[in-house]
């Protein structure tokens, strides 16, 4: 197998970590104003996530760092073309970290809640955009014959990634709300709870229009692989909201989870050997060929990459062992 191949798994799987990490954050920070029915409970929330946030904003980082190394024309053509849509996201994700770290600064009422305010606004905009970002990448976007975008910001806005961008949101408040009924007890517990099963219609149907859109708008379905993983999205998602309706959080958690793991399979199956699509034509797409570095280049990288990724998913592991048990009612947080 040829090492940007290889690379181009390792993508694949450092998304699939990143949105299924981070996605409960994003769906717990837009909860967080909404469920939490006093201080108490909103630091409790807060602490739901306090101790992994940040590490799991790393899987993003490190995907980007593979991009770049492994494939930096797609790298460059990427960050240029969403350069507003990445630097909203880059804002909203710096804002997030402030107010999670300065929200509790002062006891005071307003200043506290000033604060989650910005953390759900830190979390739905990533998210929106998110949902956006994946949805041009499948649609395809204007590059030209020397790999540069050619188009606008406004280019991105089509009804299909804005419809992506809602079923990415709804689908992380769901995954955010599974985590909450795991990692707390007793009544915000069952919010989290019946947040999932209020939001879980929305979220089906978004995701079911989101389908019908690929369909229609991208050639993801012509590749078998591919289809299959969409459709076991929405199996995975639909038992994750049977198992939340029998109060069986574990399980419901790991079924939201493996629908964003197999929907970002999906997107990454339909796509190869592409990496960015373009819209102008087909022959000027990014692939895992005319785009990787050279392979004395992948070769160090592969190199370095089996010596540390064990190192930090060995040190991940070990921090949600250590985080795992659900968040009491009556501690001090």
């Amino acid at each position: 197998m040829e090492l940007s191949v290889v690379w181009f798994i390792l993508l694949a799987v450092l998304f699939a970590g990143f949105f299924f990490l981070e996605g409960f954050d994003y769906g717990v920070g837009i909860l967080l104003p909404f469920l939490g029915r006093d201080e108490a409970e909103r630091r409790r929330l807060v602490h739901a996530i306090g101790p992994v946030w940040n590490g799991n904003e790393v899987w993003m980082i490190t995907a980007g760092g593979a991009m770049f190394a492994a494939f930096p024309h797609v790298y460059a053509t990427l960050f240029s073309g969403f350069y507003l849509a990445l630097f909203l996201m880059l804002a909203a994700l710096i804002l997030r970290g402030i107010a999670l770290d300065f929200r509790g600064k002062d006891a005071g009422a307003a200043w506290r809640r000033t604060w989650d305010w910005f953390i759900f606004a830190g979390s739905l905009v990533p998210a929106l955009l998110w949902g956006v970002a994946v949805a041009n990448l499948l649609r395809g976007v204007p590059i030209d014959a020397r790999m540069q975008y050619v188009g606008t910001f406004f280019d991105l806005l089509s009804p299909y990634a804005l419809v992506g961008s809602l079923a990415f949101v709804l689908v992380f408040v769901c995954h955010g709300a599974a985590y909450l009924a795991l990692k707390t007890d007793g009544q915000a517990a069952e919010r989290a709870r019946l947040a999932f099963l209020r939001c879980g219609p929305f979220a089906a149907a978004a995701c079911l229009g989101l389908v019908g859109l690929t369909y229609i708008e991208t050639d993801l379905f012509a590749t078998l692989g591919a289809g299959v993983s969409l459709w076991l999205a929405v199996a995975a998602f639909v038992a994750a909201y049977l198992l939340t309706v029998r109060r069986k959080a574990g399980g419901a958690f790991v079924a939201s989870g493996l629908t964003v793991v197999l929907v970002t399979t999906a997107f990454f199956w339909g796509l190869f050997p592409r990496l960015m699509v373009s819209s102008l034509d087909p022959a000027w797409s990014l692939t895992v060929h005319n785009a990787a570095s050279s392979p004395y280049t992948l070769k160090l990288m592969t190199i370095a990459a089996l010596v540390f990724v064990p190192v930090v998913l060995a040190y991940q592991a070990w921090a949600y062992w250590i985080f795992r048990r659900p968040l009491p009612k009556d501690a001090e947080y």
